[in-house]
């Protein structure tokens, strides 16, 4: 019997993970993916990480700055100096300054070293990846949860208590006995997953070439199809590094020629050739979006009431960061809805010893 279950090691499972266990309790944590992070997802190059995921930290947010500092992981400030640009039908018009970027911060070697650093503190046994929770089942000595393995293989477990670290909307299609209220389903079919409807696309190039003609690497655009873009440097320029989001409709893709042709449109013939280029479409990530992730447009659910209570009698708990009663959408987000779930199960736990 383990004390807590807990299924999705994207940073809000594995910062519960992580904490539970600093406070003696028996912790599993489950990941169907063969990797942890979720949606922290980075990809390591010559002199730092690039996000295909998360990307961003600010300075009003002191859980994921207390936690980086706790880790010792690098970080840098997001570049900013240089002019903005902005694009339109009628073609692209140079700011005077850089209106588009705020004040914010970046994990030099990306997001996903924040991931990587917490699964080092877990201890061995803790954390299983390609075990994909498909069945939680509620019974009078406890709950079990049943997975399958990246093998096909069935396994089954109890806990005393399950924390679904799972977007709403992905926790919606575990059959769950006894099935919550068609009230609180519909509620999580309803939230959207945060970056669900949306592609990121990241470019490497060998210099930051933008930066020669005095801009930020920053763009606004309505012809897309990057609606926004932004520069993802690491210290010092390298790696160099430009990035995007573009939100297609249904059916649609992102393919390179047309960001090339946006990109050469704004900041000239060397954004043609890139050294490396990524396409993340967060729409058609398995164990994150569900097929239908992009129809909900309601982020007024975020932070719902029925999103932060737990239910099947308080032993069943969500977290990520749409969970969140502040910045949601946010890796502090997350990290908050996390510290609410340990706060309850470690008052729960004390108050029946």
């Amino acid at each position: 019997m383990l004390d807590v279950l807990i299924a999705g090691a994207g940073v809000s499972g594995l910062h519960a993970a992580l904490r539970l266990s600093e406070h003696g309790l028996q912790v599993r944590l489950l990941e169907a993916a063969d990797r942890v992070g979720g949606r922290l997802r980075s990809v390591s190059v010559e002199g730092g990480g690039l996000d295909l995921g998360a990307t961003w930290f600010w300075p009003n947010e002191p859980t994921v700055r207390g936690l980086i500092r706790e880790l010792d992981l690098p970080t840098h400030p997001q570049y900013r100096r240089g002019d903005a640009l902005y694009q339109d039908p009628r073609g692209v018009q140079r700011l005077s300054g850089n209106p588009i970027d705020v004040p914010s911060s970046r994990f030099s070697l990306g997001a996903e070293s924040l991931a990587r650093a917490i699964r080092r503190r877990l201890a061995p046994g803790v954390l299983r990846t390609g075990t994909a929770v498909t069945t939680v089942r509620v019974e009078p000595d406890g709950i079990r949860v049943e997975s399958r393995g990246s093998d096909g293989g069935l396994e089954a477990m109890k806990a005393r208590e399950v924390v679904l670290a799972l977007p709403p909307a992905a926790a919606a299609g575990l059959d769950i006995e006894p099935r919550p209220s068609s009230e609180l389903m519909e509620l999580f079919r309803r939230t959207p997953t945060w970056m669900g409807a949306t592609t990121k696309v990241v470019l490497r190039y060998a210099r930051p070439f933008w930066r020669e003609a005095g801009l930020a690497g920053s763009a606004m655009s309505h012809t897309g199809p990057l609606r926004e873009v932004h520069d993802m440097s690491g210290p010092g320029g390298r790696p160099a590094a430009l990035f995007g989001f573009a939100s297609p409709g249904p059916g649609e893709t992102v393919v390179e020629a047309p960001v090339l042709a946006q990109l050469t449109r704004l900041f000239g013939e060397d954004a043609s050739a890139p050294l490396e280029m990524w396409i993340e479409d967060w729409r058609t990530a398995p164990y994150v979006s569900p097929p239908d992730a992009g129809e909900s447009q309601r982020v007024d659910l975020y932070g719902h009431p029925g999103l932060v209570e737990p239910f099947a009698g308080g032993r069943i708990h969500l977290a990520s960061t749409e969970t969140a009663t502040a910045f949601p959408g946010h890796v502090e987000g997350a990290l908050l809805a996390s510290a609410r779930v340990v706060r309850r199960i470690l008052d729960r736990r004390a108050g029946s010893l």
